[in-house]
């Protein structure tokens, strides 16, 4: 096995689901998962228009490729995320991500 691993959605089912905690629209995840291991997880994600609830409990490094999100925390603070954008999140997050166009990021999550 190599050491370095490459994100990508070649070769890789993704998995298709929708969130728990819809608040408008009609929100559609696929994320291809590269990499599983203990509590560190890699890989790619998209997702259509709409808003949902969200709560971290765990680190999440995010780089944006294409699209545009709105990460709004409890206070009502509004972070755009846009292609070419990296954000750490970090646990205790809460707020609502809104998908305005369909977005795609690179994510590690370390759990």
């Amino acid at each position: 096995m190599s050491l370095l691993a490459r994100l990508s959605r070649e070769g890789i089912t993704p998995e298709i689901a929708r969130p728990k905690t819809v608040l408008a629209g009609d929100p559609v995840h696929t994320t291809w998962n590269q990499e599983a291991r203990g509590n560190l997880f890699a890989g790619i994600w998209q997702s259509t228009p709409g808003k949902w609830a969200v709560s971290y409990s765990e680190w999440e490094y995010v780089f944006i490729h294409q699209g545009h999100s709105i990460l709004t925390d409890q206070n009502g603070v509004e972070t755009h995320l846009r292609a070419g954008d990296s954000w750490l999140i970090r646990p205790g997050y809460e707020g609502t991500w809104e998908v305005l166009e369909t977005t795609l990021k690179d994510y590690v999550i370390l759990a």
